[in-house]
């Protein structure tokens, strides 16, 4: 039976948040403010709706942009109007690039009062832009039925095909605060349906080209883990002609794959190097980290590239694309699977995981013995990480560290690859903190991402599963890995932009366990004792490295690896 609830009096608002109910948006996170006191009025009166409030807009989306990610739901971001939803920008970029389907409702002032100089009044409408798969209004004074068929359009922007992000921006106009008694769920409204457009290709010619390309590789890039794929991947594998490359993010781990593909890369000379490029590269996942293999692919005389995804058809990354698959890669993998094994007449696949085996070998004894350093917090994180744990990885030099290691098959990994910018990187681990109470989840983030996104601590929402292993380089440590600007004049006021700030009074001020650590005899010992399920949660490991010999450390391990070239 249906029950009455109190709700917003304004009756589209109201209809407006039970129809993103009914698309599925079950959790919304939402800023304060004025101006969107309707939509809160409805979305805490809705039974049915999760509502989450926190204060600083950049966080909020970043941890709703979390929460879709691993619900694979749509989330909601709430805010007032202004520039609070230019604060959204970076995440909703991020989900974007990761298609995500984040779903942003901003409130703004009526359309004659922009630009006439009313308060925290700005152009709100399309203000995303170019990375937005849909952009609507819904009027308070429109007829019902137009509010309901945006929603409808917007939410399969958001949920089918190219999935990723969309924006409702709300005018509304004072009284704010009024409510009614209404009955939750009277609506009548059609959820919208996917379209199945044919997607059958000339199998036989596909077919053909893959027969016939002796040497092929499979590179995969940041994926959500299904075990369907893993098993196709293995099965095509085992053909002697094929070279499956997946990064940490891909979230597969095979006995017969590639998984650190820099350190591969580095094993490879000049002389031997036609021996190691694709005819046919075969593109699946989101975006891959390594510059590397990026400019290895460009350099190559590949004659096929198929991009297989449903978004960015014309993505064309490593400038030899020929064809793109807009299909689920599943689907692709089963429909060019061989009908029967050929003769392979080259060991493309063997050539590239005997390299990878050498050098892996090859490294046990220098990795050993390395000094204290961000590559041995790598090492022995990785070396007590406890099963089934979901690793986040901030950006610039962490997730590039991550990938040198080779991933451990329970461990899901994350990060933020869109963009692969430093904002965010934090709130977004908590977000999925917050809906995977059963798993520990580890952050593992550089000083410059972590003080930049700070603002994910002040959360009530903040999980005892939540663990923050900080790296402090004093500042941004990629600058000394990068060949150009680890030589500038400007590298350390301006690129790595030094600094000696600690995280000790930012946890005790939000309430987050803190400790330090700041030499190698009792590194291990305090990773073991914060990643401990009988710790209390939230907490913090903050590592404080020797910005100086970071980058030779990391010399010294390329190094190794070029000394087993092929």
């Amino acid at each position: 039976m249906r029950e009455s609830v109190k709700t917003t009096d304004k009756r589209v608002i109201e209809a407006f948040v039970e129809a993103c109910f009914r698309e599925g948006m079950r959790r919304v996170v939402c800023s304060p403010g004025s101006r969107n006191a309707p939509i809160v009025i409805a979305l805490d009166a809705h039974p049915n709706i999760e509502t989450f409030v926190i204060h600083d807009e950049r966080s909020a989306a970043f941890y709703a942009l979390g929460m879709a990610e691993i619900s694979g739901e749509p989330v909601g971001v709430v805010c007032t109007s202004g520039s609070a939803l230019l604060n959204y920008y970076p995440a909703v970029s991020e989900a974007y690039y990761r298609s995500i389907p984040l779903v942003v409702i901003s409130a703004d002032r009526s359309a004659e009062w922009v630009n006439h100089g009313d308060g925290q009044t700005i152009v709100q409408e399309n203000v995303y832009g170019a990375h937005i798969r849909f952009s609507g209004v819904i009027d308070e004074n429109d007829p019902l039925e137009q509010a309901l068929e945006s929603v409808q359009e917007g939410f399969k922007a958001a949920k089918f095909g190219w999935k990723g992000p969309i924006h409702f921006n709300v005018p509304l106009m004072e009284p704010l605060y009024g409510t009614a008694q209404r009955t939750s769920g009277n609506l009548e409204y059609t959820i919208s349906e996917e379209s199945f457009p044919d997607l059958r290709e000339n199998w036989d010619n596909w077919k053909e080209i893959w027969a016939s390309a002796a040497k092929k590789m499979i590179l995969v890039g940041q994926n959500n883990p299904t075990g369907r794929m893993k098993q196709l991947l293995e099965q095509l594998s085992g053909d002697p002609s094929v070279s499956v490359l997946v990064e940490n993010t891909s979230n597969l781990v095979g006995h017969y794959w590639v998984h650190c593909i820099d350190r591969t890369l580095a094993g490879i000379s000049d002389k031997n190097r036609e021996s190691f490029e694709p005819e046919l590269l075969i593109t699946l996942g989101g975006a891959v980290i390594s510059k590397r293999i990026k400019a290895f692919l460009r350099n190559a005389p590949v004659k096929h590239h198929w991009r297989v995804g449903k978004d960015f058809p014309e993505m064309d990354t490593y400038r030899h694309l020929s064809h793109s698959f807009e299909m689920n890669p599943v689907e692709f993998l089963e429909g060019i699977m061989p009908d029967e094994s050929a003769p392979a007449t080259e060991n493309f696949g063997g050539r590239w995981k005997q390299l990878d085996y050498r050098i892996k070998d090859r490294l046990a004894e220098f990795l050993n013995e390395i000094p204290f350093s961000d590559l041995m917090v790598f090492r022995d994180l990785l070396g007590v990480l406890p099963e089934n744990s979901f690793l986040h990885l901030a950006n610039s030099s962490v997730v590039r560290y991550a990938q040198l290691f080779d991933p451990t098959a329970s461990v899901r990994y994350f990060s933020n690859r869109g963009t692969s910018g430093i904002d965010g990187s934090l709130s977004t681990a908590a977000g999925i903190a917050m809906l995977s109470k059963n798993h520990l989840n580890v952050m593992v983030t550089g000083d410059i991402s972590f003080f930049y996104d700070s603002n994910a601590l002040w959360s009530r929402y903040l999980e005892e599963n939540l663990r923050i292993v900080l790296i402090n380089n004093s500042g941004g440590g990629i600058f000394r890995i990068i060949e150009g600007s680890r030589k500038s004049e400007q590298l350390q006021n301006y690129f790595e932009a030094h600094h000696d700030t600690s995280a000790e009074h930012l946890c005790r001020a939000f309430s987050v366990a803190y400790s330090q650590v700041d030499q190698s005899s009792n590194l291990e010992s305090e990773l073991i004792r914060l990643l401990d399920s009988s710790t209390k949660g939230p907490a913090l490991l903050e590592v404080k490295t020797p910005w100086e010999q970071n980058a030779s450390v990391l010399d010294s391990f390329f190094q190794n690896c070029a000394e087993s070239k092929s």
